[in-house]
This record gives structure tokens, C-alpha cells and sequence, in this order.
């Protein structure tokens, strides 16, 4: 289910994982313009996955309304913070760590994404999550750009959980782009030519505000693609992340 931003409700096995929870209406500058997210929603979730640091993706005030017992899993790094804020069950992991929660293994994977927490918070990584009971795998992607590894990341795939843009007016480095976007889905489906059976897109539902209202994203990419960039060159399903 998804609840905005990058927040989504994954039921699998019987666990309840929700992904970088940001339930208020209102953070720093980004205001919810879908409804309100109901209780029952993300009421007695199993483990909250944390893909990096990042205010709109690690905010403290929706991770208290879990309870301080709920527990985390979070990038390598992230440990300390969090538990200096008050949490009491947190794992941390690194790339291609795993965690059981019941019968879901919880992998995390590679991402392309600073993952320091601004201003003066700590660096931790950035990272995705593969979560998976065995017969059925979803990919929560966090925040990233493309990375070699991604055509190759699960041959069994049933759902890609994709970032698409950004917040901001301008996509800085680290982030996809609606093209890219739709290359990470077809890297991911050449992996799984026959089992990728969906493409969700997070980074909607909310929108940056300011004093006289919304702002309108200007399209400025990220950086042209560097020497080895793992871009597919055939471009038939630019559609598959809309």
C-alpha cells in the first residue's frame, strides 16, 4: 500500500515492512497533498526499513509514532543516531546483509545516494532493500541513480519500488530522473524477463511548499552519464514507469 513519498506498506508472509515512514502532514519544506494516512495504516508494523539518513526519508517524528520498540533496520552508520534518539531495536546493515524477521529475509542492497543527514548529522550509507518470505520478492530502491549491479539484483522479482525525481525544483546527483527511471525497470525486468509483474514510482504525494504556495519543478536532470554507465540501449518500454 502505497502512503506517499517512499513511504509503502509491504504485507508479505504475514509481515507488515514499512519503508522510510513519513506519516505527518508537513516536513521541513515538503507538505502532504494526498490525504491524511490513517492509523490503522501503519499501526502494529513488524520493522520499519530506513534507506539512509535523509530528513524526508528518516524522519523522527513518524518513526515515534511507532513506539520506540519498533524495529528498525537501517543502513551501516545509522545505529548510533538512532538510538541516541530513544530506539531501542535497531540493526544496521550493510550491502548485501541480511536480517529475519519471521519468515521475511530482509536484504539490503547497493545504492548510488549520499547519505549524510544535513546539516551536521552523521554520514551513513544509502542503501535498498530486497524483502522476501521465498516464493514472493519486492525491491524497495530508496533513493539512488543507476548502478551496475542493478540488472543482476534478483532473478525472481514480483515488484520494483522506484524513485522517480526528487522534492526539489532542481534533481541533483544520486537521484532518477523519469528516463532513468524507466531504464532502472528495464534493467530489473532483463533480470527477471518473466517474474518483474510490477513498477511502483515514490517521490509522489507530496510537494515542496513555500509562502505563496506550491513550486513547480523545473527539469533539470542529473549530470549527463558517465563512461560505464549501465543504461540499456533499447528503449522500447520508456513507459513502464508511468
Amino acid at each position: 500500500m502505497f502512503l506517499g513519498h517512499s513511504t509503502v506498506l509491504i504485507e508479505i508472509g504475514g509481515v507488515r515492512v514499512l519503508t522510510d515512514p513519513v506519516l505527518r502532514g508537513r516536513l521541513l519544506f515538503l507538505r502532504r497533498h494526498a490525504a491524511p494516512v490513517a492509523v490503522g495504516h501503519y499501526a502494529e508494523v513488524d520493522a520499519v526499513v530506513l534507506s539512509h539518513l535523509h530528513h524526508d526519508h528518516c524522519d523522527l517524528h513518524s518513526l515515534a509514532l511507532l513506539g520506540r520498540d519498533v524495529r528498525l533496520i537501517a543502513p551501516d552508520g545509522a545505529g548510533g543516531f538512532l538510538r541516541k534518539r530513544g530506539f531501542r531495536r535497531v540493526v544496521t546493515l550493510a550491502a548485501g546483509e541480511s536480517h529475519q524477521v519471521g519468515p521475511v529475509t530482509v536484504t539490503a542492497t547497493p545504492a548510488v545516494h549520499d547519505g549524510r543527514r544535513e546539516p551536521f548529522g552523521p554520514r551513513a550509507a544509502a542503501v535498498g532493500y530486497l524483502i522476501s518470505d521465498g516464493p514472493t520478492v519486492a525491491y524497495f530502491a530508496g533513493d539512488t541513480d543507476l548502478f551496475a549491479g542493478m540488472r543482476g539484483l534478483c532473478p525472481d522479482l514480483d515488484l520494483a519500488l522506484i524513485p522517480v525525481w526528487g522534492w526539489g525544483p532542481n534533481l541533483g546527483p544520486g537521484h532518477l530522473d523519469p528516463e532513468r527511471a524507466a531504464d532502472a525497470v528495464e534493467l530489473l525486468r532483463r533480470a527477471a524477463p518473466c517474474q518483474c509483474t510490477g513498477a511502483r514510482c515514490s517521490h509522489t504525494g507530496c510537494a515542496p511548499s513555500s509562502p505563496t504556495g506550491c513550486v513547480r519543478p523545473r527539469a533539470r536532470s542529473p549530470p549527463p552519464s558517465r563512461p560505464g554507465d549501465c543504461r540499456p540501449r533499447w528503449r522500447c518500454s520508456r513507459r513502464a514507469a508511468g
